[in-house]
């Protein structure tokens, strides 16, 4: 890929990824698709919808990138997408980068204040959204102090509209040049989740989506153009938008969408329609869906390789999976900063319980609270550093000093490092308990609730008692919470005293219909605090 900018060459570099001066990312994912005779493949494939070459895609993202600098967006400006999973959501991606840009796709979950929010964070020149979710967006376009020059809805509710995005694409060229950037310049923006406090807009450069790419994509995963990627989870974060768009276009694959809340019926429908190879999930899904499988067993026998992330997996899902659909999930961690996976299980050396080891082209370790490396066995907070990792976020020179740490990302997550150098989750880092002087994983009794096969989802968190001394409590969901009786709670208990150490054991139990969470599926544990 010389001529298209990027050269992949282990020799080259520590990463074995050089750039070209004036580097656009949008050259190698969508105009080398053209170069290399692919414009005819298949790029995405929209459930309830039509199919989009390689070339309508290409020709579409520059329209669309037309279509924005038609709207007086100027170069380093930035363009707020809440965009359903569509081929639009392509469109304007890759439009704006060609363009010069900055795209910042939002979670299409979120309410009008959020929305306010990041309009006034990011100083944004422009809005565009799709019209399911026009209510919550048009409210804080009206709160917002900031407002931005341009307004714009994917389509009309009807399908048609006389000044929507659809409609200016289809009045404006199609020939567009890309801007010359470079591989360490802005490109696009990520909103982190927001899980403790106001969301954070992590700042990413063009090289990011290549990094992950080729590191995760084709290291972790093998993906060629003959696969078929359906990711459950959205395109509106960082784990989505790797599944779905970046990774499939870096190897000309195709990509599977559907724009509706994720449920067990409708991943299963998809899956057995348009037979993807591979499937990304989320721990919370895949529960789920055992739970669907065991009362009515589905074809799922297209999938060669199934990935979860978002929470750690717990180990008996990862068993139970295996089981009856015959392919490991592989667990992995990532994050909105590091962009996509960096510790991964492999098709080849899996483990129940565990994330797995650092993906090429990142480094990670574990510190304790005096910044010292800790030796193998012990747990920690930990740190990865490698090539995709946001370089700052917006606007927040505090929470950047306390993230980005000389090269190094410090993930807010505890981790243990085994002596074989794989790495075990152990919860974030203000959610791990101490219990009669010794430090706890809520994740460690999560996981062994999990096991009871009444229970579909537990959160733990720490709870005084009548001496003033942190406990364990569990919130736990049961597949039929009209089991919930104090009967199943002492069954509970006894079920975690069967293998927990005697201090771990939850002395509380809750019964909840749901678990408070964040639109990507994290558990809330503040919330339950």
């Amino acid at each position: 890929m010389r001529d298209l900018g990027v050269v992949v060459d282990r020799s080259t570099s520590p990463s074995g990824l050089s750039f070209s001066p004036g580097f656009n990312v949008v050259v190698p994912f969508i105009d080398r698709h053209l170069v290399e005779g692919r414009g005819e493949t298949v790029a995405i494939r929209e459930v309830g919808g039509g199919e989009v070459t390689y070339a309508e895609l290409a020709e579409n993202v520059n329209r669309c990138g037309n279509v924005l600098t038609g709207l007086g967006i100027e170069r380093g400006e930035r363009a707020l997408m809440i965009v359903k999973d569509c081929p639009a959501f392509f469109y304007l991606f890759w439009g704006a980068i060609k363009a010069g840009i900055v795209p910042v796709p939002l979670n299409t979950l979120l309410r009008a204040h959020d929305y306010c929010f990041m309009i006034e964070d990011s100083g944004c020149a422009a809005v565009i959204y799709s019209p399911e979710f026009a209510d919550e967006v048009e409210s804080a376009l009206e709160q917002a102090r900031h407002k931005p020059r341009a307004r714009l809805l994917t389509e009309s509710e009807q399908g048609s509209g006389s000044d929507t995005l659809r409609a200016r694409i289809a009045e404006t060229s199609a020939e567009l040049a890309p801007v010359p950037a470079d591989a360490e310049a802005d490109c696009f923006w990520l909103y982190s989740s927001g899980t403790t406090g106001t969301p954070k807009g992590a700042v990413h450069a063009h090289r990011d989506m290549v990094v992950t790419s080729e590191f995760y994509g084709r290291g972790i995963l093998g993906v060629s153009e003959d696969d078929l990627c359906f990711s459950a989870a959205k395109l509106f974060f960082a784990y989505g938008l790797g599944n779905a768009m970046t990774v499939p276009l870096w190897f000309g694959a195709s990509s599977v969408l559907m724009a509706g809340r994720p449920t067990p019926e409708n991943t299963f429908d998809v899956i057995e329609r348009y037979r993807p190879s591979l499937y990304f999930g989320v721990p919370t899904l895949y529960a789920a869906q055992l739970r669907s499988l065991a009362e009515a067993r589905r074809d799922l026998s297209s999938l060669r390789a199934c990935v979860s992330a978002g929470e750690a997996l717990p180990a008996d899902i990862f068993r139970r999976w295996k089981e009856m659909v015959g392919c490991p999930i592989l667990d992995g961690i990532g994050s909105t900063e590091a962009l996509h996976i960096f510790i991964s299980n492999r098709m080849e050396d899996h483990r129940p319980g565990c994330s797995g080891r650092p993906v090429q082209g990142y480094d990670a370790r574990v510190l304790g609270d005096s910044g010292r490396e800790q030796p193998a066995g012990e747990s920690g907070h930990l740190m990865v550093r490698g090539a995709s990792t946001a370089r700052y976020y917006w606007n927040n020179p505090e929470k950047t000093k306390a993230t980005m740490q000389d090269g190094w990302l410090n993930t807010g997550d505890t981790y243990i490092r085994d002596e074989e150098g794989y790495y075990y989750y152990c919860g974030r880092n203000d959610d791990m308990l101490k219990v009669g002087g010794i430090w706890c994983s809520p994740f460690e009794i999560e996981a062994k609730l999990i096991e009871h096969p009444k229970v579909l989802e537990a959160a733990v968190i720490g709870r005084p008692d009548a001496d003033g001394l942190l406990k364990p409590a569990a919130f736990v969901v049961l597949n039929d919470h009209g089991d919930a009786c104090d009967a199943l709670a002492e069954e509970l208990l006894q079920h975690c005293k069967s293998s927990l150490a005697r201090y771990k054991y939850p002395r509380w139990f809750s019964f909840l219909e749901q678990l408070p969470k964040t639109a990507t599926g994290k558990i809330q544990r503040f919330k339950l605090r």
